[in-house]
C-alpha cells in the first residue's frame, strides 16, 4: 500500500489544504498514485484522448463566438471564420482535424483495452463509462458535421436522421422532434448547434467519473495481473508523466503536420458547396470514423419474415439500424461474452490471432463504407465482387467474433502460464 501523504511544507499551502484539500488531492492522484511499473506506450492514448478533449472544447468555444446558426448564414459564417477572423483558419482546422485525431486516440485506447482485458472484473463499470463516452462523442461529432451547412452536412443529416423513422411506433415522432418540423431546416440546425455545444461538457463530466473509477480499481497492465507488492508499482509522477509527455509530443507532431500541411486530407470536397435540398450528391459519405458502422448499416438488405406467411417481423431498414447500433452496444456485454479468467492477450495464443483478424475486419468495414454499395471490387477484366457482399461477410464476422468465437475461446483455449508478479516478470524471474 502507498504511504500516507505527508502534510505540505509551505504554510500557505497547508492553510488552503486544511480547508480545501486540492493540493493533497493532486499530490495523491497525480503524483503519488501507484501505477503498475510495466505500462507500455499504448497506455498513453487515454491521456492523449483527454488532452484532445480539452483542445476540442477550447477551439469549439472560440469558433462558436463567430459562427451563426442559421441556414441562410451558416455556410458564409464558416467562410468568414476562415478568411476574416484572425487565425480563424487555424482554429477551424484544429477543430475539424482534432475530431479525427480524437477518435483515432479513443479507438486505439479501446482496442488496447480489448486486447489486454481491461474490461474484465473489477473494471466493468470503468469499461461501460468508456463506451458511454464513445457514444457521446459520436453524437457530438455527427451534430458538428452538420454545422458548416455544406452539401454533405445537409444530406448526412437528412439520411441519418431519417433512419430513426424505422423504429416502430415512435420513430416518426423522434425524427420530427430532431428536425423541429417536417424536413431538415433551420430548427434542425439550431438544435444540432445547441447540442453540439452542450455535449462536450457532458463528455467532460463522464470523463471525470471515468477517471474516478480508474483510480478506484487501479490501472490494468500488459500482463493482466494485479499488483501484489509494493515493487509492482511506481509513482505516476515523474515516471509516467514523462512517458505521457513523449507520447503527446509524437501524437501532436502528426496532428499539427496534418493541420498545417494537409488540413483537408480527411475532408469531403462536397462539403465546400453550400447545402442545396434539390441536388443530391452522387455518394453520401460520413466521416472516416463512422465508415465501419455505415457499412454494417448497409449490409442488411433483406426483411426478416415468418416463413411461408409473408409477415415481416423486421424490415431491412430497421434491421440495418439495429445492426449499426448493436455493433457498439455489444461492447457493453464484452465482460461476459469473453469470460476467460486470463485478461491479457499475451497469454492467449488463439485469442491473439483472432484479435488481429478482428482489427483487419474493422478496417475492411471502413473501406467498404467508403465505397458505393452498387460498385464492385474488380478481380479481373470480367470478374468482380460487389462491395455490398464484402460488407455483409465482414459484418457477419464482426458479430460472430463477439457472439461465437469469444465464448468458445473462453471454454476451450489453453492459455500460457502467468508470471508470479509484475516485478518478477520485469526482472526476468517470473
Amino acid at each position: 500500500m502507498a504511504a500516507p501523504t505527508p502534510p505540505p511544507e509551505n504554510a500557505i499551502v497547508r492553510w488552503i489544504d486544511s480547508r480545501l484539500p486540492i493540493f493533497g488531492f493532486v499530490k495523491h492522484h497525480l503524483q503519488d498514485y501507484p501505477t503498475p511499473r510495466n505500462l507500455n506506450y499504448l497506455w498513453n492514448f487515454g491521456s492523449i484522448a483527454g488532452i484532445m478533449l480539452v483542445v476540442m472544447i477550447l477551439t469549439g468555444v472560440l469558433l462558436a463566438m463567430q459562427y451563426t446558426a442559421h441556414v441562410d448564414l451558416a455556410f458564409n459564417s464558416v467562410e468568414r471564420i476562415m478568411r476574416d477572423v484572425n487565425y480563424g483558419w487555424l482554429l477551424r482546422y484544429l477543430h475539424m482535424n482534432g475530431g479525427s485525431f480524437f477518435f483515432a486516440a479513443v479507438y486505439l485506447h479501446l482496442l488496447r483495452g480489448m486486447y489486454y482485458g481491461s474490461f474484465k472484473a473489477p473494471r466493468e463499470i470503468l469499461w461501460w463509462l468508456g463506451i458511454i463516452i464513445l457514444l457521446l462523442m459520436m453524437a457530438t461529432a455527427f451534430m458538428g458535421y452538420v454545422l458548416p451547412w455544406g452539401q454533405m452536412s445537409y444530406w448526412a443529416a437528412t439520411v441519418i436522421t431519417n433512419l430513426l423513422s424505422a423504429i416502430p411506433v415512435v420513430g416518426n415522432d423522434i425524427v420530427t422532434w430532431l428536425w423541429g418540423g417536417f424536413s431538415v431546416d433551420n430548427p434542425t440546425l439550431n438544435r444540432f448547434y445547441a447540442l453540439h455545444y452542450l455535449l462536450p461538457f457532458v463528455i467532460f463530466a463522464v470523463v471525470f467519473v471515468h477517471l474516478w473509477a480508474l483510480h478506484t480499481v487501479k490501472s490494468n497492465n500488459p500482463l493482466g495481473i494485479e499488483p501484489k507488492k509494493q515493487q509492482d508499482t511506481i509513482p505516476f509522477h515523474p515516471y509516467y508523466t514523462v512517458k505521457d509527455l513523449f507520447g503527446f509530443g509524437m501524437f501532436f507532431l502528426v496532428y499539427l503536420a496534418v493541420v498545417f500541411f494537409a488540413p483537408n486530407l480527411l475532408a469531403e470536397p462536397d462539403n465546400y458547396i453550400p447545402a442545396n435540398s434539390l441536388v443530391t450528391p452522387a455518394h453520401i459519405v460520413p466521416e472516416w470514423y463512422f465508415l465501419p458502422y455505415y457499412a454494417i448499416l448497409r449490409a442488411v438488405t433483406i426483411n426478416i419474415s415468418i416463413p411461408f406467411t409473408g409477415i415481416v417481423l423486421i424490415p431491412a431498414k430497421l434491421g440495418g439500424v439495429i445492426a449499426m447500433f448493436g455493433s457498439i452496444l455489444i461492447l457493453f456485454f464484452l465482460p461476459w461474452l469473453d469470460s476467460s479468467p486470463i485478461k491479457s492477450g499475451r497469454f492467449r495464443p488463439i485469442f491473439k490471432q483472432l484479435f488481429v483478424l478482428f482489427v483487419v475486419d474493422c478496417i475492411v468495414l471502413g473501406w467498404v463504407g467508403a465505397n458505393r454499395p452498387d460498385e464492385m471490387l474488380m478481380m479481373g477484366p470480367d470478374m468482380g465482387i460487389p462491395y455490398l457482399m464484402i460488407g455483409q461477410v465482414a459484418t457477419l464476422y464482426y458479430f460472430g467474433h463477439f457472439f461465437v468465437l469469444l465464448p468458445l475461446l473462453a471454454r476451450f483455449e489453453k492459455p500460457r502460464p502467468l508470471p508470479d508478479s509484475i516485478s518478477a516478470a520485469a526482472s526476468g524471474q517470473g
